[in-house]
């Protein structure tokens, strides 16, 4: 008998590592929570009706299923401690800690991080107050980047034009909180010019392996 395997999340990735999951002669069955479209249509793969940031809930459903492991997709999980939780539970994940995970959930944390440890980056200010925020603006030579410093489903990030773009985007973020709570934080950040290259890694804590390099079109 194979194993089964829970992959949390309902988007096109999770879609790809639940049918890469389902090709291993080792899995007898791919649970997704929530699952989507594709995932309904693949072999061995199932969908549960279970939302991705609801912690407790896929604790219990890893229990009840007694799942080897749990691939978690999405940030928000991450950032909430998901893969914690399993842990505490004697259940192997696959994914970041909570603390790990916060180089992704906060721009801030993540710019400190790499500020601390020499990683080349471009220069940012980190803001709460809008008004301080717009003061810093208007010192600089150059249009920088305005991020909100938390998750935004991949929204968080202007990239403006002009002053006048800037400080909008600084007022809507801190003032009007067109990203909720994850505007509670603004960075002003350096805007680099050249192609996007994305270079990711597998790393188990002690050692670590790069993919290939990506680009987003």
């Amino acid at each position: 008998m194979g194993e089964r395997v829970l992959v949390v999340g309902g988007g096109g990735r999770e879609h790809a590592l639940a049918w890469t999951l389902a090709c291993s002669p080792r899995v007898d069955a791919v649970l997704v929570a929530p699952g989507n479209a594709g995932t309904a249509d693949e072999e061995k793969c199932r969908n549960v009706d279970l939302a991705a940031t609801d912690i407790d809930g896929i604790v219990a459903l890893a229990r009840d299923e007694e799942v080897a492991m749990v691939v978690v997709g999405p940030e928000d999980p991450l950032v909430a401690g998901l893969v914690d939780r399993l842990d505490e539970v004697g259940i192997r994940a696959f994914g970041p800690s909570a603390a790990a995970a916060q180089l992704e959930g906060s721009k801030s944390h993540c710019k400190d991080f790499l500020l601390r440890h020499a990683i080349p980056t471009g220069d940012a200010a980190t803001f709460t107050d809008a008004d301080e925020a717009l003061a810093h603006l208007a010192e600089l030579s150059a249009v920088p980047v305005i991020k909100a410093s938390g998750l935004a489903a991949g929204k968080g990030v202007i990239v403006a034009e002009t002053s006048d773009e800037a400080a909008a985007a600084i007022r809507d973020i801190l003032v009007d909180r067109c990203f909720g709570d994850a505007g509670d934080e603004v960075l002003l950040e350096e805007r680099l010019f050249g192609p996007e290259v994305s270079v990711l890694a597998f790393c188990d804590g002690t050692d670590f392996q790069v993919m290939p390099a990506a680009q987003d079109h």
